[in-house]
This record gives structure tokens, sequence and C-alpha cells, in this order.
């Protein structure tokens, strides 16, 4: 699981069956000072309330995959949580 902040959406036209009504953002991974880590990636939106703005935690492979309403659809990544708190 990788820290990460919604940056954007993304509209894709014709989508993988099993994906459909599912939304897809750009999220900036984060490292554990809060800091760009790496390149911006496109999440599938498993718990569909995540927006612009909000703090969450992403999974990869297959973990993305399986955290998907419809299991093993084709995600390279997910995200499974929105952070309410961060503690220092």
């Amino acid at each position: 699981m990788q820290l990460a902040e919604v940056t954007g959406t993304l509209v894709a036209t014709v989508k993988y069956e099993g994906l459909e009504g599912v939304r897809f953002l750009v999220v900036q991974p984060l490292d554990r000072d809060r800091r760009p880590d790496g390149e911006m990636v496109i999440a599938a939106d498993a718990v569909e309330m995540a927006g612009p703005g909000e703090l969450v935690y992403v999974v990869a492979s297959r973990e993305a995959a399986l955290a998907m309403p419809e299991p093993f659809v084709p995600v390279d990544h997910a995200i499974v949580g929105i952070v309410d708190q961060v503690a220092r």
C-alpha cells in the first residue's frame, strides 16, 4: 500500500467488460513526508468515493485487481482507502 494524492480524473471512452461505472483517477504517489515519489499513475477508484485533492491509499498489481467489485479486471493500480487523518 502506498500513500498518494488524487490530482485529477481520467475519462475513458471505451472500457473493458467489468469496468463499466468504475472511475479512473490520476494519483501522485507520496513518500512518508508527503512529498511526490515517482511519476503519477492512473488508479481505479475501488472505494467509489475518492476525489481530486484527497489523500488516499493505493495498491498495485494483483492486489489492485482483487480490490475491484468485479475481481481480476485488468487494472494496475486501485484506490482502496481514503485517509482521514495523518499523525506525526
